[in-house]
């Protein structure tokens, strides 16, 4: 839960230590509203995986399933700056399936924290193993990351590239191949 007094508090002292003044006009709300949007974009923090994966339907088919481009947003957890992309979440059914809304659910629940890219992406793979207990998964993550854009190096539109195989996924190459196939 995000402690809102705490964050504008800090916010304050932030901008007192660039040199602005905290009672200009344009300043005086800033705090506050730099507090509902931590709550807002911090989010996954009260939340858990296993919610989202917690209802499933048994199937016969053993098929992958892919749910690509999922867009996300995140804060790198470094920089506090954002790292935005796509997702791209496969798996091996092992009789049972999650709604397709879900994949996406639990993308934003790890996405909605502070955050390292590769380490979203095994979460997510790791959630999907433990809740859905299917045959295998593949997550693999796209996103431009501001801490590399705007600071630092400065070189827009350079991609991050993160992926993880956990299952069937690791152990045949075909598969894979067959995953990165239908994300292209």
């Amino acid at each position: 839960m995000i402690d809102k007094d705490k964050v504008k508090a800090g916010v304050q002292l932030i901008l007192e230590g660039i040199g602005e003044d905290i009672k200009r006009e344009g300043l005086i709300e800033t705090p506050d509203r730099i507090a509902r949007m931590y709550e807002e974009i911090f989010g996954g923090m009260d939340m858990e995986a296993s919610e989202p994966l917690g209802k499933r339907f048994h199937v016969s088919n053993n098929e992958m399933v892919l749910e690509k481009d999922i867009t996300f947003y995140s804060t790198c957890e470094h920089h506090l700056l954002p790292f935005y992309g796509r997702a791209h979440v496969a798996y091996v059914p092992n009789g049972e399936v999650v709604g397709l809304s879900k994949l996406a659910r639990t993308v934003e629940i790890f996405a909605r924290r502070p955050q390292l890219q590769e380490q979203m992406t095994a979460q997510i793979a790791d959630a999907l193993m433990e809740y859905l207990k299917p045959k295998g998964v593949m997550v693999m993550l796209e996103a431009e990351h501001m801490c590399m854009t705007m600071r630092g190096i400065k070189k827009p539109g350079s991609t991050t590239v993160t992926f993880v195989a956990r299952g069937i996924f690791s152990e045949d190459e075909k598969l894979q191949n067959k995953f990165f196939m239908m994300v292209r």
